[in-house]
């Protein structure tokens, strides 16, 4: 008869994850998720803010709607997004003078601030949630999530 210590320890789901990748890596991706999510509310800005804040200041000024494309965020929750960091005065919105139906997104001193301070805690961040992997087995898993995120182009 199993016992409640029994219940506690996973049996299916490892065999389940071992047999079928498709899904052993899409609750590996929630659990990510999950992760980070914690970790920026902790930071008081969410992971899709973050992405925002963080692609402007790779890319600089930029359209909305680029900036929902190249995230791969919804561009109804992009609306909320940039709503939301607009009113804590870290971004700006313009009518972009290119296309007055878009609009221009740039980030200001205080959202360039305040990412480098939520950058400051990532890599504590990555080493907690991926403390079971060695520094090579995340450089291989980069590379692996890499080739199925932009494979190669076949001719």
């Amino acid at each position: 008869m199993p016992t409640t210590e029994d219940a506690a320890k996973p049996t299916y789901f490892p065999a389940l994850a071992a047999d079928r990748l498709d899904i052993a890596l899409c609750r590996a991706s929630a659990t990510v998720a999950r992760a980070g999510e914690t970790h920026a509310a902790a930071q008081g800005l969410g992971v899709g803010q973050h992405l925002v804040l963080k692609m402007l200041d790779a890319v600089g000024a930029c359209a909305q709607q680029t900036l929902s494309e190249e995230l791969r965020i919804d561009r109804s929750v992009m609306v909320t997004l940039c709503d939301d960091l607009e009113r804590s005065g870290y971004i700006r919105r313009e009518r972009n003078p290119r296309d007055r139906r878009s609009y221009a997104v740039t980030l200001t001193d205080i959202g360039r601030k305040r990412l480098r301070s939520a950058e400051s805690a990532v890599p504590a961040f990555l080493d907690d949630t991926f403390a079971a992997l060695s520094p090579g087995e995340r450089r291989q898993l980069t590379a692996l999530l890499g080739k199925l995120l932009f494979p190669p182009a076949t001719e």
